[in-house]
């Protein structure tokens, strides 16, 4: 079995299970005790919160630990728009954050707040003037990903944090997916991280703030962490991370060279060996071990299942995939095709052989999914050179299979209108078109759901 989803949560690195251990045996007491288990505790706690802290680029002072990521992220983000209350409540996101970012910011504007979510580039980036132009005198926070996990762009974080800088806004920076790799680079204020991401345990978060940042802890809080993470801390999953953290940053320029070569091999030979094929995320401004892509007329989950049934965990931010059947934020903030996407993010230690082996099933997993869904007869009525096509209660991506098959039957210059009621239409046909070199002509509103329109172009 392959587990290629390591942005998802990497398996646990030797040397985080080896400090597990030991410090289950030595770290089990209170660290603020003074009698000697305690002081024996405070030591571990000191030393890890040390060891993180060189490996973040902050002050020891400034970082605490958190029962995960997330909570990182939401105390980050209310503490930092709680102490500049005074000088306004405007938070900028970019419109691919984690989805606890986005979350936070939903919060905020419940609360009255108002937040700016800055669009990105077809390849996942936001730009440094986009965010330039959103900083007011009334922004209290701006924040930006150092690399997305989904698709794996690395963002301009240094440009950015430059520029918020200047405007006097602080700019806090979730570096999940890329600590592991390095730091952060640039004036950033406040960071946020999760140990799971870099192979430590789960259960473990690092929220780091600069001294002379104004933050309010918000909700009760008690004297453990400054009072941001209150609550006994995990001593054991602490000093693991903090040791896991330090083991792979050693090893990580040599990893990244080799994982950069097999994402290479995968981005280059997909396109090859899968017909209808979209490479997602920047080519070159990238994490070394993700690599993303969406294959037209495919069912996400089903081909997540049959990689599976093959030996490869692999993910997906395919609206098929999703109980709620809509597609992934990232995947539609870029305009990209979402339908039959997969996340192929590699661990440390990936054999090149296993990435072979992954390139030799794909393709007949792929064939096998668009074989399985057949393609559907469609119910087209003739409007002289236009077809009108009923996808009405068809799920991603049959929309998307009606309309390939019927294009051909209009001339060119001829429209092709499908209705549906699916939210993944609305993302997967557009990018239909780009692939296809068709014109998307836009959308059109119908009592049962929309209509959207293509012109055959060639």
């Amino acid at each position: 079995m392959s587990y290629f989803d390591a942005a998802s949560a990497a398996p646990l690195h030797p040397v985080a299970r080896q400090a597990l251990l030991a410090a289950l045996d030595d770290g089990w007491a209170d660290p603020a005790r003074l009698y000697r288990e305690g002081r024996r505790a405070r030591m571990l706690l000191d030393a890890a919160r040390e060891a993180a802290a060189e490996s973040v680029g902050c002050r020891p002072d400034e970082l605490v630990f958190t029962p995960s990521g997330t909570r990182a992220v939401h105390s980050g983000i209310a503490g930092v728009l709680a102490g500049r209350r005074r000088v306004g409540r405007h938070l900028i996101v970019s419109a691919v954050e984690h989805s606890s970012v986005l979350q936070a910011a939903e919060s905020h504007e419940a609360d009255g707040g108002t937040v700016t979510r800055v669009a990105v580039s077809r390849a996942g980036a936001a730009a440094p003037s986009a965010y330039a132009a959103e900083l007011r005198q009334d922004t209290a926070l701006a924040c930006l990903q150092s690399a997305n996990h989904e698709v794996g762009t690395v963002q301009p974080v240094a440009e950015v944090a430059g520029l918020c800088r200047e405007a006097g806004v602080p700019l806090l920076v979730d570096a999940a997916q890329s600590l592991g790799w390095g730091p952060v680079g640039g004036d950033w204020s406040v960071l946020t991280a999760s140990a799971h991401k870099w192979g430590g345990p789960s259960g473990v978060g690092l929220l780091a703030v600069r001294k002379g940042v104004r933050f309010a802890a918000s909700g009760p809080a008690d004297e453990r962490e400054s009072g941001r993470a209150p609550g006994f801390e995990n001593l054991p999953a602490i000093v693991a991370a903090a040791a896991s953290l330090r083991a792979v940053r050693a090893e990580a320029a040599q990893e990244a060279v080799r994982l950069r070569e097999l994402t290479a091999r995968i981005r280059a030979r997909v396109s090859r060996l899968v017909p209808d094929v979209d490479v997602v995320g920047d080519p070159e401004r990238r994490l070394p071990g993700i690599v993303t892509f969406s294959c037209l007329y495919v069912d996400g989950e089903t081909l997540l299942h049959e990689l599976d049934r093959a030996g490869f965990s692999v993910s997906s931010g395919s609206s098929c995939t999703s109980s709620t059947l809509t597609p992934s934020h990232v995947l539609k903030a870029m305009g990209v095709l979402s339908e039959g996407n997969v996340r192929v993010s590699l661990p440390w230690g990936t054999a090149s052989e296993e990435v072979d082996r992954f390139l030799e099933v794909l393709p007949g997993a792929v064939a096998g999914v668009r074989e399985k869904l057949g393609a559907p007869v469609p119910s087209a009525v003739t409007r002289e050179d236009s077809l009108v096509v009923d996808a009405l209660g068809k799920r991603c991506p049959i929309p998307v299979i009606e309309l390939a098959k019927v294009i051909g039957d209009v001339p060119v210059g001829g429209t092709v209108r499908i209705l549906s009621d699916d939210e993944a239409a609305r993302l997967d046909i557009p990018a239909w078109c780009e692939m296809r070199e068709q014109e998307y002509v836009g959308e059109e509103p119908e009592e049962s759901g929309t209509a959207y329109v293509v012109r055959r172009l060639r």
